[in-house]
C-alpha cells in the first residue's frame, strides 16, 4: 500500500488552499504539475502553456506526475498531491484519443482513495494561471469522476466545507480506510 494520495477534481475547488492546510499540519505535499509548468513557461518559451499547446502541457505533466511519484516513494507517511499522472492522462485521452498509459491502468501509483474536489462556483476563480471557465472546469471534473474509477480507485467527493473541516474529512477518511 502506497501513502501517496491524490487531491484532484475541480479546477478552483479548493485543492490548493487544502494542501496548504495539510502542510501546515506537518503532511508532506506536492503542489499541482500543471501551475509548476505554468510559471516555468512564463518565465521561459512558453511553448508548453495549456492556452498555448494543451498536448504539451500534458505530456510535460505527465513527467513531472512520474518525477514526483519516484521522488515521493522515497519518504514515509502519507504525502498529499495536488493532482498527478492521472489527471494529466485524462486531459491527453480527452484532447487526443490516446488511451490512459497502460502503467497507470495497472494501479498502485497512488493510495486506492482519491479525493475529489467538486465543482463550487462560489469559490472559483480564474487567475495568471488560469485561464479557462467554469464550465470548462466542470466538465474536467466529470472526466476525472469518470475515469479515476476506471482505474480502480475509490472517488470520495470532497464536502463544501471551510477548509479545516476538508482537512479533517481526508484525514479520517484515510485512518478508517487504513484500519480496515
Amino acid at each position: 500500500m502506497t501513502g501517496l494520495v491524490v487531491i484532484s477534481g475541480c479546477s478552483g475547488g479548493g485543492k490548493s488552499t487544502l494542501l496548504a492546510e495539510l502542510a501546515d499540519r506537518g503532511f508532506a505535499v506536492v503542489e499541482e504539475p500543471g501551475r509548476r509548468i505554468v510559471k516555468q513557461e512564463l518565465e521561459g518559451s512558453g511553448a508548453a502553456l495549456p492556452w498555448v499547446d494543451m498536448v504539451a502541457f500534458a505530456r510535460c505533466a505527465m513527467e513531472m506526475g512520474r518525477s514526483d511519484v519516484a521522488a515521493a516513494r522515497a519518504n514515509a507517511g502519507w504525502i498529499f498531491f495536488d493532482r498527478g499522472m492521472i489527471d494529466a492522462a485524462a486531459a491527453l485521452q480527452y484532447i487526443t484519443g490516446q488511451s490512459i498509459p497502460d502503467e497507470l491502468k495497472a494501479g498502485g501509483f497512488y493510495y486506492g482513495q482519491v479525493f475529489l474536489t467538486p465543482p463550487w462556483p462560489e469559490i472559483y476563480v480564474t487567475d495568471s494561471e488560469r485561464l479557462h471557465g467554469f464550465d470548462e472546469a466542470v466538465a474536467e471534473y466529470d472526466r476525472l469522476a469518470a475515469v479515476y474509477p476506471s482505474l480502480g480507485y475509490e472517488v470520495i467527493v470532497l464536502p463544501k466545507v471551510n477548509i479545516q473541516q476538508r482537512a479533517d474529512f481526508i484525514l479520517d477518511a484515510l485512518k478508517a480506510g487504513f484500519s480496515e
